[in-house]
C-alpha cells in the first residue's frame, strides 16, 4: 500500500470473504477470530484460517486487522493472554480494543503489536485521542457521531503519526457508537459482546400508559413502525472531503455480508478513491459508482453525520428490509481451454439470461449465458442446485473471481 494514500478497510466474515475483498482492491482486511469479538454471529476465522488468510495478504502488501473489541467481564480475562500471544505468532498486523483493560493485557502480553482503538470506545474529541495514544493506541476508529469539521479538528490537534479510521459505508447503529442495551432486555443477547439481535429492526407501535392495548404507529402505517432503524451509510459521493478531512482509513461495515456484496462496495469505492489520486483536483463523483454500489444488497443512504447532524429523514420509518435489485447466481473458478468458463452456482441461472459480469480494477460487462454444460460436459438449460459447478459460454473475456449477477424483474425486500 503507497502510504501517501488512503486506506481502504474491509470486513471480512470468514476467509473467502478475506480473499474476495483484497481481491476487488481492499489495502486491509479486520477480521474476527474465534473470541472476544463484536460479531459472534460471523463464522470467524480459525487459527488456520487466520494463518492462511494473512499469508494470502502479505503475499500481496496487504494488512490484516483482529478484532478484539468486546465490552469484557472479569470471566473473560482469563484465555486474553494465550489468544493474545496466538495472534502475534499468526502474524497479524494490528488489533482492534475497545477496553482499557485489554489494552493494558496486550501491552503486557505483546508490547509490539501495533493497537487500533475501536468505534465502540466511542472517541468524539481530540482530547481523548491524545490520551489514548498517550497509552500507545497507533489508530483511532472515531465515532460515528462526528462532522467532516469535528474530524479534522481532531486531525489537526493530535500525533501526526497518529492514524484516524473512520466507517464511510454500511449499517448504522441507532445506539450511541454501538452501546446498545436493546438486545440485552428483549432476547438476552449481550450487543457488547457480540451477539447483538438487532431488536432496533424490528416492528415496533407506541403505547401509552393510561391506554394500554391501545397502539400508536409512529407512521401511518398499520402494520407499525420502524422508528429506531437508521438508513445505511454510504459516504462514496465525498471521496475528497474524506481524504481532506484528514482521515487514514476508510472503513466499510459488515463482517456478516456476503462475499459478493464485499466485492461489490470494496470494487465501487476502489474505483471511487483510484480517479481521485488521479488527478484530485479534477475529481468528480461519477453515478455508475453510485448505480453498482446499489447493486448489492442494501438499505436506503445518508450521510450519517458527516454533513451535520441527522434529522427525522436519516431514519427508514417504513421497513427494515434490505432492497435487493439483482440476485448474485455465480462466481467463476477459472476459464478452460477453448474459452469455457468454469462457474460456482449461487442462485439459479439459464441459458439466454441477460447477465452481468463484475471483475476487480474492470467496467461491469453485459452478456448472456449463450451455452450451459454440467461438470461431465453435457449440454443442460439451468443450473438449478446451490454451489454446483457448471461450465458456460459467455462470450465475453473474464477470469477468475470475476461474479455474475442478473437483474430481478421485481425488486425484493428482504
Amino acid at each position: 500500500m503507497d502510504l501517501n494514500k488512503v486506506e481502504l478497510l474491509a470486513p471480512a466474515g470468514d476467509l473467502e470473504r478475506l480473499k474476495i475483498a483484497i481481491i476487488y482492491g481492499a489495502d486491509a482486511v479486520y477480521i474476527g477470530g474465534e473470541a472476544f469479538g463484536m460479531r459472534t454471529a460471523a463464522k470467524n476465522f480459525s487459527r488456520e484460517d487466520m494463518e492462511e488468510g494473512v499469508r494470502f495478504a502479505h503475499e500481496r502488501g496487504k494488512r490484516i486487522y483482529v478484532t478484539v473489541n468486546i465490552i469484557p467481564h472479569n470471566e473473560d480475562f482469563y484465555m486474553l493472554p494465550e489468544y493474545l500471544k496466538a495472534l502475534e505468532e499468526v502474524g497479524i498486523d494490528a488489533v482492534i480494543v475497545s477496553d482499557p483493560g485489554v489494552l493494558g493485557v496486550v501491552k503486557e502480553v505483546i508490547p509490539n503489536m501495533e493497537i487500533h482503538l475501536s468505534t465502540q470506545a466511542n472517541t468524539t474529541n481530540y482530547y481523548s485521542a491524545k490520551f489514548w495514544y498517550n497509552q500507545g493506541v497507533k489508530r483511532v476508529v472515531l465515532a460515528r457521531e462526528l462532522s467532516f469539521e469535528e474530524i479534522s479538528k481532531v486531525r489537526a490537534e493530535i500525533p501526526m503519526d497518529m492514524d484516524i479510521e473512520a466507517f464511510v459505508h454500511g449499517a448504522m447503529c441507532i445506539s450511541y457508537s454501538g452501546r446498545c442495551l436493546m438486545s440485552n432486555y428483549m432476547t438476552g443477547r449481550d450487543a457488547n459482546k457480540g451477539s447483538c439481535a438487532q431488536s432496533c429492526r424490528w416492528k415496533y407501535n407506541l403505547v401509552e400508559e393510561k391506554r394500554p392495548g391501545e397502539y400508536y404507529p409512529i407512521y401511518e402505517d398499520e402494520k407499525g413502525t420502524f422508528f429506531f432503524n437508521s438508513k445505511d451509510l454510504c459516504m462514496i459521493e465525498y471521496i475528497p472531503e474524506l481524504i481532506k478531512s484528514g482521515i487514514s482509513s476508510l472503513k466499510i461495515e459488515g463482517r456478516m455480508k456476503t462475499a459478493y456484496y464485499v466485492a461489490t462496495v470494496i470494487r465501487s469505492y476502489r474505483m471511487a478513491i483510484d480517479e481521485f489520486y488521479k488527478n484530485p483536483l479534477e475529481w468528480k463523483f461519477n453515478p455508475m459508482w453510485l448505480d453498482e454500489l446499489k447493486k448489492g444488497s442494501h438499505r436506503h443512504f445518508t450521510t450519517g453525520f458527516y454533513t451535520g447532524k441527522p434529522d427525522s429523514n436519516e431514519q427508514n420509518y417504513a421497513s427494515a428490509s434490505y432492497v435487493r435489485n439483482y440476485d448474485f447466481i455465480g462466481i467463476v473458478r477459472g476459464v478452460e481451454e477453448g474459452g469455457l468458463v468454469l462457474t460456482e452456482q449461487r442462485n439459479k441461472m439459464c441459458v439466454g439470461d441477460e447477465i452481468e459480469v463484475m471483475g476487480p480494477y474492470t467496467e461491469t460487462m453485459y452478456t448472456k449465458i449463450e451455452e450451459m454444460y454440467n461438470e461431465e460436459g453435457e449440454a443442460i438449460e439451468s443450473a438449478p442446485h446451490p454451489r454446483e459447478i457448471v461450465k458456460l459460454k459467455l462470450g465475453v473475456e473474464v477470469g477468475k473471481d470475476f461474479m455474475l449477477r442478473k437483474i430481478i424483474d421485481e425488486p425484493v425486500e428482504e
